[in-house]
């Protein structure tokens, strides 16, 4: 499959990368794409290392296994980068987006020589401005989606607009939180 795209989310137990998985699956699905969104699961506790992963194509997927050699990483929790791989088996064509605030050269330490794209973002500073809380998962889904380019930034708010207002129809004061960390998010990705 050419046109496959694997994804593989690094976060801890209760920051939503499982969640934000499964958005992006639902939304890559509503551009009409195929899709798989799945955590790993083992004994998850709140705080504790978590993986959960995509395939997005315009073909049907008939891989059905954990992903071993992703096109990208997105890692939620940058405290993640010094007890795990995050860039294991990733395709140098590919990138890694992080949510840090962590210098150039720090990351690079870390990331063992890995000669692929690097992005970063602060999602803390953006959720915690959109939404009055740390939810990094928002700003990680809307940056993901601006490196990959899986779907539009245009595509992606809309999409995201009419899940929020199902997810938190009864608590819709949160729907415009969420939809700002998006905005910010899908601007404030950088490449170091």
């Amino acid at each position: 499959m050419e046109d496959l795209i694997e994804i593989r989310w690094h976060g801890r137990g209760g920051q939503g990368a499982k969640t934000a998985s499964l958005l992006l699956a639902d939304a890559a699905f509503n551009t009409g794409k195929y899709i798989q969104g799945f955590p790993e699961y083992g004994p998850e506790r709140m705080g504790a290392p978590i993986t959960a992963y995509n395939r997005i194509s315009t073909s049907p997927i008939t891989i059905h296994s954990n992903i071993y050699e992703p096109d990208y990483v997105v890692v939620v929790d940058d405290t993640l980068l010094e007890s795990v791989d995050v860039t294991a088996g990733l395709k140098e064509t590919g990138a890694i987006v992080i949510n840090t605030t962590r210098s150039e050269d720090y990351l690079k330490s870390v990331l063992k020589g890995y000669k692929g794209d690097i992005y970063t973002i602060d999602a803390r500073k953006i959720s915690q401005e959109a939404l009055g809380k740390y939810f990094p998962n928002t700003p990680m889904l809307a940056a993901i989606v601006k490196v990959s380019k899986i779907m539009t930034d245009e595509a992606l708010l809309e999409d995201m607009q009419g899940s929020f207002k199902h997810k938190f129809a009864k608590k819709p004061e949160v729907i415009e939180g969420n939809m700002k960390a998006l905005e910010m998010a899908l601007k404030e990705v950088k490449k170091i």
